[in-house]
């Protein structure tokens, strides 16, 4: 099992807590990555959106494109997993921009592809806002020029969304062993984002759910990347963490985190999420006390507990976690020491 966590890029993950003591600023997340590479973490997801869906609109929420490169420049070992949608980047000045962030980091660059769902964003930004299954078509034609842009030493391309002519950009991204091009990540839950996922991704990432319901999308993703003949997905999921020495002391934890109101500064967005998404479970208000279904995961309790829910997932197939805690620091910190070793001994004993 790899461990990542999200970038708390907008100060937090908890739409009942104003204040959760990891402000959105750059010596915030420039301290907490340094940190967790010492603690031993994988990956980092750093979210775009150019609007505070935790804290609401008006709130801070930093750049993901710009943070990656400080980020890069400033680490040594994490993957820097950093979110991108179509609609917001055209994918000739995006691939030339990535090649030069995964050069600064020496091969440590992924992407995570998003399909943008927030119709109030793209219209303060003047960007186009498309129906659910033309952004996916959006998005098959923008993964379409950025592969060739970093495969072919002149690329050209013409859809019904993009056009290119005699693109070059150089330098390429590093190549490394098993990993021609920086890792393509995405998530989605429609028919349609899955036949996409499957033919053009490399790695799949979920909202949060019980194993079962997990191992079952794995293995729906298995069957339709066997299909294609393109080599086996990796696969990641959202987790929210909480650890405690007591099984009560979690639950209570748990209790003050899921009290959202729906006055809340991001409940509009959540509507306007549910709104423009397709979904395949029904998303209550508790789920969305964090983002990403992560109470769903059920990583809820003491080391041992969370360890066990963890063995669950790597037998559904899991390969990637995806976390997010409050505060982040602290809470990282906790499950290195508490959680982390557990996994590493009883995958030694196996």
């Amino acid at each position: 099992m790899r461990f990542g966590y999200w970038l708390p890029v907008f100060g937090g993950w908890l739409r009942n807590i104003p204040d959760e003591g990891m402000d959105a600023t750059w010596p915030y997340v420039k301290r907490l990555v340094q940190r967790s590479e010492e603690l031993g973490y994988d990956l980092t997801l750093i979210a775009e959106l150019f609007l505070n869906d935790i804290k609401g609109i008006e709130a801070p929420a930093l750049d993901a494109w710009s943070t990656a490169a400080a980020l890069a420049a400033v680490t040594n070992r994490i993957e820097l997993m950093v979110a991108v949608r179509p609609t917001f980047h055209h994918p000739a000045t995006l691939a030339k921009q990535a090649a030069n962030i995964d050069r600064i980091s020496n091969g440590r660059l992924s992407l995570n592809v998003v399909s943008s769902w927030w119709k109030d964003e793209a219209r303060r930004y003047g960007s186009t806002f498309d129906l659910h299954d033309d952004r996916y078509a959006r998005t098959a034609e923008w993964l379409d020029v950025l592969h060739g842009a970093w495969r072919e030493p002149s690329y050209s391309f013409k859809g019904t969304y993009y056009e290119v002519n005699e693109l070059l950009v150089a330098p390429k991204p590093v190549l490394l062993r098993g990993r021609p091009h920086p890792v393509i990540y995405a998530g989605g839950e429609s028919e349609t984002a899955k036949s996409l996922i499957a033919s053009q991704c490399d790695a799949y990432v979920m909202h949060g759910d019980p194993p079962d319901r997990i191992a079952a999308k794995v293995a729906d993703l298995r069957a339709r990347r066997e299909k294609t003949g393109k080599r086996p997905m990796q696969y990641g999921m959202a987790a929210y963490a909480i650890v405690r020495d007591t099984e009560a002391e979690a639950h209570r934890e748990l209790e003050r985190i899921t009290n959202v109101q729906s006055g809340s500064p991001g409940f509009h967005n959540y509507q306007d999420w549910i709104a423009n998404t397709q979904l395949d479970t029904s998303l209550s208000l508790q789920d969305y006390s964090v983002s990403n279904r992560g109470l769903r995961a059920g990583l809820v309790g003491t080391p041992e507990q969370v360890a066990d829910r963890i063995r669950e997932f790597e037998t559904a197939g899991v390969g990637l976690l995806l976390l997010q805690c409050s505060p982040q620091l602290e809470e990282m910190e906790r499950f290195a020491e508490q959680v982390m070793p557990l996994i590493a001994r009883r995958a030694a004993a196996a």
